[in-house]
């Protein structure tokens, strides 16, 4: 009977110390789920971008930017977070938050080649070309095509739409 008693207790302990930590994952899943939703709204309006859909990509920045504010708020300072902040914010023309932004990132991970290459894009915007030129040297070794889409836009080869 005692024997039952504690193999009661046991698993009913149990039961609840792993609900505990069902709760509390899916708290930090829902935090995840709106930075990946906010990547595919920004995606959806590059897209938009593209076609020259201007209103259309304008609505999906928004979206994503409240989404990527409430990501943030849940988990602060994650530099793919602040990247996505930044960009969303400089596509809808606030150029100086759009920039505290990147800046919040790049202190987090100065080598973050999204923020590089998009800091780069915002200093062209605002003709700041020296500073555009320092991020395109952070990312002249990594190899990717950030480097060569910043040099585009740099030598204006490729025009930034902000």
């Amino acid at each position: 009977m005692i024997v039952k008693k504690i193999f009661l207790t046991l698993s009913l302990s149990l039961l609840i110390i792993t609900n505990s930590f069902s709760a509390g994952s899916s708290s930090s899943s829902s935090s995840s789920s709106n930075y990946d939703k906010a990547v595919k709204l920004v995606k959806s309006a590059k897209k938009y971008e593209e076609a020259e859909k201007v209103g259309k990509a304008k609505k999906n920045y928004e979206k994503a930017q409240k989404l990527l504010i409430k990501s943030n708020n849940k988990i602060p300072n994650n530099a793919d977070t602040l990247n996505y902040l930044g960009f969303t914010t400089r596509k809808l023309g606030d150029f100086s938050n759009g920039e505290k932004y990147y800046l919040q990132g790049l202190a987090i991970e100065p080598k973050h080649i999204g923020i590089n290459e998009y800091l780069g894009e915002l200093y062209v915007a605002t003709n700041r070309i020296e500073l555009a030129k320092e991020r395109l040297e952070v990312l002249r070794s990594c190899n990717c095509k950030e480097f060569n889409e910043l040099k585009d836009v740099i030598e204006g080869n490729k025009i930034s739409k902000y």
